[in-house]
This record gives structure tokens, C-alpha cells and sequence, in this order.
């Protein structure tokens, strides 16, 4: 993609398509409205009516003549002028985005006046709203000739290095997001443990952090038991990816970042109903993400070290796969009987925070598709979050709010723990439907280290029923932009 920032007029701006916001309340909506027909006087008849009302959700087109600079004029409404947000503007510029996508090669997007946000934040968002929203997933369409929006130019009055480096870097994280997208999305006879750590290692080296893939003999050595039992039914072998991004001091302790990487999960032995399977392609969200993670934090060289684990295989059905009624030893020792195979992410997770602790973290947050009793509990809008940490819990909350990755917290008393008591070993990976997503937490909890420690359950926001506000139906990308955000604010 190619974004970049421009000071000139926004008639001088050769693109197929320019967008305005427009404020509802006076005098910025008479002004504003004014200034563009000043610009272009084709919009006269489009800002005279009622649609160009302001109010969030308003949208007008109006088309220019072909001798003009631009052959589309959009003006997108965002509310009170006071009221304007970063997710204001995402949404706006995600709307106008959406509307020219079919046709319409470069688009250019003109810094509102009146906003509240400083015009380094005001960029940042627009470009995050343009450029997701925009996002399509048609790697193995043939025949699409709907192709999307290429080039986005932010339109402004004033030289400024600081909107020019927001531009830039709100690029990256989008880069970011389309990357987890894009795996995320894929299918399972294309992407696999083996194809997922080919991909982790081409991000590595196009962004600049470095990859290790531990294949089953190293993971076997390393006594990862919870990810070889998972994988017992697979034909295709397990891989952990170790990726390291080294933007801090040498002595600094690392952010590690956990992501589970089920390929395709169909349940095990005990197996997922028909319906919907196919959307267990998206299993390896969380992978994704950390993998996506990686590559905006490198591209921007954010000043801090992290660390990103990945365990990944597939949860397949066969005569060699694990039980219900099994017992398993993880790499710290511990052992867990497994009383539903379909409560695979756990086991893997498992081994990689045990791995984690070698590193003397500064902090660990695992990120995974979990369970099914988070969608139920908070459906595909907001994110689980639990953690033993509050400095943590509060950097993730703040982070969430700037990114309209919404969080919200549930509970990890200890009262939950009955509920997955084995009678024969350390712990059970089910308990039962009640408090489903936080007794898988407390499953997490037994082999964490001596680190502050948060876990994300992404099984509703990961993986969307329909399209959202900027996000698509499918792989969403959920994660890349809370997480940089938090590390960029560290």
C-alpha cells in the first residue's frame, strides 16, 4: 500500500476520489460545507440536501468534471465537533473508504478543521479507518476485478514532521493488521504448523526481527507434552516459533507475547459439530497476531525488547490421537487430565508460558481463540481479558481504550478452581460450561512463572460473524493495534 502525507490544496491533489468530514453543529458545518464548495462547485447541490447533515453516519457523493483534479468528492459526517474521536474518524474514514473501494485507485483524505484531536492523531486515525476498512481477503479469487483502493494521500494545510511520522507509522500497524488478516484467513490445506513458521520467517526478515522454529524433535527434547498430545492425531508435525525483536538495552527484560497456533482444530477426539467447521481455520488467531505484532513493532523500532511464542499444530481425530480420560506431563512437570480434547489451545498455551519464564519477562500476555463461553459472554464486540497483574491489566485497559479494541475484565477468584480439580492429576483442562472462559484462564494460571501475566480470549472478536465498523467478516486482525500501542507506551 502507499500512504503518504501531502500539504497542498486539496484541488491540486490528483486522485480518483477526495474526502471531507463535516461537523454537524454550527459554525464548523457552514464553514466546512462552504469551504468545499469553494474547492469544488460541483458539490453545491450534494451539500444543499439533508444528507449532508454532519451526523455521524451522514454520507454525500458528488462528481466533479473530468477536467478537475478529482472525479469524486465524498463528505462524511461526524457528529458534534467536540465529541470527535479517534474512533470517530475511523469509523468516518472507513465509511468513505468502503464506498469508493469498487473503481477507485488513489483517494485522498483532507484534515478536518475543528477537531479536538491534535492533527498528528487526527491523521494517525484516518489513516487506520481508510486503509482497514478498505482491507479485502482475495488471495485465491480468480476472477475479482473489484480490486480495492491502492494509494491514500492525507491532505494537509501545514509542513509538520510529526503528521508526516504519524502517517507513516499508522501505514505500519495497518501493515500489521492486513498481515494477520491475511493468515488468519487462509485455509487449512495452505496454512499449517510447517507454512506458519514460513510465514513468521519471511515477516521476520522483511521487518527485521529475528525467527527460530523449533521443529518435533527439539519441542520432544524440550518435554513440550501439552503440544505433542494435541498434535498426536495430526499427520502434519508441530513447530514453536520463537520470534525476538531487540529495539531495547541488552539487560532490559522482554515483553513476551504468547499466541495460540491451532492451524485447524475440528475438536480431536472429541469432535466439533459440521456446522461451521470450516471457521476453525482461524484457530491460530492469536498466532497471528503476535506474528503480525512482531512485524508493526520492527517496522516502527520501537524502543523496547519483545519476545513472541508461538505453539502451533493442528487438532485432528485419529487412531493415534489423544483421549478424553488421558493424562499429560507439560514441560514444568505438571500434569493435567484431559477431559475434552476440544479444550486443545490451553495445552499448547501451557507449554509456551512455561518457556516463557526463561526469559525473565517484564511481563507476558498470551492472545488465543479460546473458548466459546467468551462469545457467549461477551459476543463478537469486546475481548476477555484476566490477569494476576494490575500495572498490566491497566496497561492492556488503556491501550484499549485508545484503540477501540474494547476489554473487559472478568474474574479469576479462587472459588473457580473447584470446577477443574482432577482426581488423578495436577489439574482438569475442562470445567464443565459455567464460567467457561475464566476457569480456562485459571488453567493458564497453573504454569505461569514468576511474571506478570495477562491473558486475551479472542474467540468472539477474532474471528467476526459479518463486517464490522473497519474490520472484516472472517479473520479481523483484533490484537496487532491494542498491543503495539501498549508497547509504543510502555
Amino acid at each position: 500500500m502507499n500512504v503518504r502525507y501531502r500539504v497542498s490544496s486539496p484541488v491540486q491533489v490528483r486522485t480518483d476520489a477526495t474526502v471531507f468530514f463535516l461537523c454537524e453543529d454550527e459554525p464548523y458545518r457552514s464553514m466546512q460545507s462552504e469551504a468545499i464548495r469553494q474547492l469544488f462547485p460541483a458539490t453545491e447541490a450534494a451539500l444543499s440536501s439533508s444528507d449532508a447533515s454532519g451526523k455521524k453516519s451522514s454520507l454525500v457523493v458528488a462528481y466533479s468534471p473530468e477536467r478537475s483534479s478529482t472525479r469524486k468528492i465524498v463528505v462524511v459526517g461526524v457528529g458534534r465537533s467536540a465529541d470527535v474521536t479517534a474512533e470517530t474518524l475511523r469509523r468516518a474514514a472507513s465509511a468513505a473508504a468502503r464506498r469508493l473501494s469498487n473503481g477507485t485507485k488513489s483517494c485522498a483524505f483532507v484534515l478536518p478543521d475543528g477537531c479536538p484531536l491534535s492533527p498528528e492523531d487526527t491523521a494517525f486515525a484516518i489513516v487506520e479507518g481508510a486503509v482497514l476498512g478498505s482491507y479485502k481477503f482475495t488471495r485465491y479469487k480468480t476472477s475479482d476485478n473489484a480490486s480495492g483502493i491502492g494509494e491514500y494521500v492525507v491532505v494537509g494545510s501545514a509542513r509538520s514532521a510529526a503528521i508526516s511520522k504519524a502517517v507513516e507509522q499508522a501505514a505500519i500497524v495497518c501493515e500489521g493488521v492486513y498481515l494477520t488478516r491475511d493468515l488468519a484467513n487462509m485455509p487449512g490445506n495452505d496454512l499449517y504448523p510447517e507454512t506458519l513458521a514460513e510465514h513468521a520467517k519471511r515477516a521476520g526478515k522483511e521487518a527485521g526481527f529475528r525467527v527460530q522454529v523449533f521443529d518435533k524433535r527439539k519441542i520432544e527434547q524440550l518435554g513440550m507434552g501439552g503440544l505433542l498430545a494435541v498434535n498426536q492425531g495430526s499427520v502434519r508435525p508441530p513447530v514453536f516459533i520463537v520470534m525476538e525483536w531487540r529495539g531495547g538495552s541488552a539487560k532490559e527484560p522482554p515483553v513476551v507475547l504468547v499466541g495460540k497456533g491451532i492451524t485447524f482444530d475440528t475438536g480431536g477426539i472429541s469432535i466439533k459439530p459440521a456446522d461451521r467447521m470450516g471457521d476453525m481455520k482461524m484457530d491460530m488467531h492469536g498466532a497471528a497476531t503476535v506474528i503480525g505484532t512482531l512485524y508493526a513493532v520492527a517496522k516502527l523500532k520501537l524502543p523496547i525488547n519483545v519476545v513472541g511464542l508461538v505453539p502451533s499444530t493442528e487438532n485432528m481425530p485419529s487412531g493415534s490421537a489423544y483421549r478424553p480420560g488421558d493424562v499429560i506431563r507439560f514441560m514444568n512437570g505438571k500434569t493435567a487430565e484431559i477431559d475434552n480434547t476440544d479444550a486443545e489451545g490451553r495445552l499448547i498455551l501451557a507449554d509456551a508460558l512455561t518457556y516463557a519464564e526463561r526469559y525473565k519477562p517484564r511481563a507476558v500476555v498470551d492472545i488465543a481463540t479460546l473458548t466459546g463461553a467468551c462469545v457467549i459472554a461477551l459476543g463478537h464486540v469486546t475481548t476477555g481479558l484476566m490477569g494476576t497483574d494490575r500495572d498490566l491489566i491497566a496497561r492492556i485497559e488503556a491501550a484499549a481504550a485508545r484503540t477501540s479494541e474494547y476489554v473487559c475484565e472478568l474474574p479469576l477468584h479462587e472459588e473457580y478452581l473447584e470446577q477443574i480439580k482432577s482426581d488423578i492429576a495436577d489439574v482438569k483442562n475442562t470445567g464443565g460450561r459455567p464460567a467457561g472462559a475464566i476457569t480456562a484462564a485459571l488453567f493458564l494460571k497453573h504454569f505461569i512463572g514468576d511474571y506478570p501475566w495477562a491473558h486475551l480470549d479472542i474467540a468472539g472478536t477474532g474471528m467476526a460473524p459479518k463486517e464490522g465498523a473497519y474490520t472484516p467478516k472472517g479473520g479481523t486482525g483484533v490484537g496487532v493495534r491494542l498491543f503495539v500501542d501498549m508497547l509504543r507506551n510502555w
